[in-house]
């Protein structure tokens, strides 16, 4: 049974009128549930006789899946931090010309962390998308249905991540910053989009030939 307090426990603070953890949280939280999908789609591959053939090639997925979902773990809590860090630095003094420049240094400075932080979710996310493409054509297809979900949420997870880029870059001065990272979200949006879609009609197709 999964542990439903730390869930639970989760979920409250999330609802709560704290602003932290908030879209970007949920969002690399998306990935990593998409990360461990992917994970147990190979786990009930290894070690079948009927997916022998496929076995190396599950068992490759399931080391980077695994890897993608620490990292994206842990990237829920970078997200809250990076948000508090911007808090912080718009709280800095401002009463002199010194302090506006210090502040305003330090909010920028924040700002750019806050945006590479759920780049990098969105980043995992579609390579999460790409492992579930590989797991759902030679996997268990008893769990062909996991790996269409694995690829759906990781998809909300990287547009919901590339929402909390965005919104950081309208504060952000820096022009060829902005103008870098619009078009790598931009790119992964478009390209991921896409693959989720075909991930999704592949195993539609394939879980109504049963029907």
């Amino acid at each position: 049974m999964p542990d439903m307090q730390t869930v639970q426990g989760f979920l409250d603070t999330l609802a709560s009128d704290s602003p932290a953890p908030g879209g970007g949280s949920a969002a690399a939280i998306s990935g990593a549930m998409s990360a461990a999908l992917v994970s147990m789609v190979c786990r009930l591959t290894i070690g079948k006789k009927k997916y022998a053939a496929v076995e190396s090639e599950a068992k490759t997925i399931l080391e980077r899946s695994e890897e993608l979902r620490s990292e994206l773990s842990q990237l829920v809590v970078e997200d809250t931090k990076a948000f508090e860090a911007v808090m912080a630095a718009y709280r800095l003094p401002k009463e002199s010309d010194s302090d506006k420049e210090t502040r305003n240094a330090a909010i920028q400075t924040a700002l750019k962390q806050a945006t590479q932080t759920p780049l990098a979710t969105a980043k995992s996310c579609a390579e999460v998308i790409a492992l579930s493409d590989s797991i759902a054509r030679i996997g268990n297809t008893n769990a062909l249905s996991d790996a269409g979900v694995a690829s759906l949420t990781a998809l909300a997870g990287l547009k919901g991540a590339a929402l909390n880029v965005l919104i950081n870059l309208n504060s952000i001065q820096d022009v060829d910053f902005i103008s870098q990272i619009w078009e790598e979200v931009d790119t992964l949006i478009k390209e991921y989009t896409n693959l989720a879609d075909q991930v999704y009609e592949f195993v539609q197709s394939k879980v109504s030939e049963t029907n």
